[in-house]
């Protein structure tokens, strides 16, 4: 590109590197917008990235007017949309078309992408295109700019000229040696009311949306494909029965990997629908909280033999009954997010029957190293099993957010900070707000949040909800730690982000016993008589992250109940779609 106007807007680093192509001239009109689900470029089966500064990782906020000011329990932010910035990089981009900003504003879990509605060199501050933020913006909170025509400045970036229909590339290998497209498609493969269905071994790519959408089919399978480059998931089953995902590899997704919803909660029918065998990693490159890398919601649905790695937020979410997750290798996961849980649940006392079994748990500390959780029960989430998992240098390994009736026993927690959390928020900060609701629901109506709780089939397959109106409703009732091996690290004792382990008014209604922890463990004072402090022999004695975390037959774990952990059947398996096999085998 030799314009002289253009080549003004580049730094030096870039001019007679960029080049340019009219989408229009070749029949493309509709471009999307830089918040996410548009046309994006892709080059030799790779995604490309929208111009951006900085190249990598985020500014922060220097500070905010208090024009609208907002205080969450202490923490203070304005819901204006105008911040000041000290980066003088930002003051070069008064004269761009279309300047975007994409930040976690308030909340470390919660983000979103903002047009530019002026900058101010003099005062250096921003302000935004409503509408704001809900939450608002915080002093020290990150961002980074993109959509920025003057930010191409290394190989891989693009920019779209929207008005003009202009795409500018500055490409990283020679660009008439490679392979190049557009995305134009919303999604490619589109199933609906179908049965007895499979669809195996292609590869899909290249859709400003989804790239398959299964709606109320049954009997479906995506088996051994290889899906990538989607604007939004890549697969999406939404009802029917026994369809399922198997052995894919899903990677650089707009959005998230797979999504299933199924069963009937009304009458706790259970759909069978599953993501059993499949590698998914590096996805959620446009929507980087709560496109998780599988989500299911429903009843009776499985997630198992995953490998989910390299994902800015959670790597399962699961909402409903009865669903299973079992046998997953989870890593790297919330990494660019705090108070975010690789494995997240919340907010819902009928949501019972979940089982979390034999899963892998590694190196997950959120953004910063500032903290996030590994299986994360929020806000009252109630009736889960925990049983048979281990947890390797995770932050807040398992935590338990005021909710009841669930078991955490026979797990392995390695290196983490801290191992155990309980609290009783819904006694304290929560009890203003979502229990009172569900408890006026259940008063008046006899649900709770549309369930009949104490009435068949509910109340034979989870008697203890009949009468939880009488028996202290907003109390952490029911739970057990049991049986479980903590290896250095932390135990109960407050550590990192959220700053309590357990919390006081929650010890009288929890139920520890027969937990043993390392010497080298710390453990809160006031708890340690009803540990045992033992080394719990690992086979591979000193180094059990490179064991498969089994136990010497002369382990005080193993004398007193703990049964061994099947290691070698978590993670990936062979199959006629799948070489890799076990995570003991990476």
């Amino acid at each position: 590109m030799t314009d002289d106007r253009t080549l003004e807007f580049f730094y030096p680093e870039a001019r007679g590197k960029v080049f340019k192509a009219d989408l229009k001239a070749a029949g493309l009109t509709e471009f999307g917008s830089p918040e996410g689900g548009g046309a994006e470029l892709f080059f030799n089966d790779k995604p490309m990235r929208i111009s951006r500064y900085p190249n990598s990782g985020f500014m922060k906020i220097k500070g905010i007017l208090n024009e609208d000011p907002v205080d969450v329990r202490g923490t203070k932010g304005d819901l204006k949309g105008k911040f000041l910035y000290s980066d003088e990089r930002i003051s070069k981009w008064t004269n761009e078309k279309d300047a975007w900003v994409h930040g976690y504003w308030f909340w470390d879990w919660s983000e979103q992408r903002h047009k530019v509605l002026s900058i101010n060199p003099g005062k250096k501050l921003i302000e935004l295109v409503p509408p704001y933020h809900n939450y608002g913006y915080r002093t020290g909170q990150w961002f980074y700019g993109f959509n920025l025509l003057s930010e191409i400045d290394e190989p891989g970036e693009y920019y779209i000229d929207r008005s003009d229909g202009i795409i500018y590339f500055y490409p990283p290998s020679p660009i008439l040696e490679s392979k190049s497209y557009v995305s134009v498609n919303e999604s490619i493969i589109s199933m609906k009311n179908v049965t007895f269905v499979t669809i195996e071994g292609l590869i899909l790519e290249g859709c400003t949306g989804t790239a398959i959408e299964m709606e109320k089919c049954n009997n479906c399978i995506i088996a051994g494909c290889t899906i990538r480059n989607t604007g939004n998931n890549g697969v999406v089953i939404d009802e029917g029965f026994n369809n399922g995902v198997k052995s894919c590899d899903i990677f650089e997704a707009g959005g998230g990997g797979i999504k299933i919803t199924g069963g009937d909660r009304k009458t706790l029918t259970p759909s069978g629908n599953f993501a059993d065998n499949n590698h998914i990693h590096h996805i959620a490159r446009l929507k980087r909280v709560y496109y998780p890398g599988i989500s299911v919601s429903g009843v009776g649905n499985i997630i198992s033999h995953n490998l989910i790695e390299h994902i800015p937020h959670m790597a399962i979410f699961f909402a409903g009954n009865e669903n299973i997750i079992e046998y997953n290798d989870l890593n790297d996961v919330c990494y660019e997010s705090n108070d975010a849980g690789a494995i997240y649940a919340g907010r819902n006392w009928t949501m019972r029957g979940n089982v979390i079994r034999y899963n892998y748990l590694r190196n997950i500390s959120g953004f910063e190293g500032k903290g996030c959780v590994g299986i994360y029960l929020d806000d009252a989430f109630a009736s889960a099993d925990i049983t048979g998992n281990v947890f390797s240098k995770v932050s807040r390994a398992m935590m338990i957010g005021g909710g009841r009736d669930n078991r955490v026993i026979n797990n392995i927690f390695v290196d983490c900070i801290p191992s155990i959390h309980v609290d009783a928020r819904g006694l304290g900060w929560m009890e203003n707000l979502h229990i009172p609701d569900w408890i006026k629901e259940a008063e008046e109506k006899g649900t709770i949040l549309g369930i009949a709780y104490n009435k068949p089939p509910y109340s034979e397959r989870y008697p203890s909800l009949v009468n939880i109106l009488s028996d202290e409703p907003r109390a952490p009732k029911g739970n057990i730690i049991s049986n479980n091996i903590c290896y250095g690290g932390v135990w109960d004792k407050a550590a990192g982000f959220w700053g309590m382990a357990i919390e006081k008014k929650a010890r009288p209604y929890l139920t520890m016993e027969n937990n043993i922890v390392s010497p080298d463990s710390e453990v809160e004072d006031s708890l340690s008589k009803s540990l045992t402090i033992s080394d719990p022999l690992f086979v591979v004695k000193n180094n059990p992250e490179k064991s498969d975390f089994q136990l010497d037959a002369e382990s005080p774990a193993v004398k007193s109940g703990f049964v061994q952990i099947p290691f070698d059947r978590i993670g990936l398996y062979s199959d006629d779609h799948r070489s890799l096999l076990t995570v003991s085998d990476k």
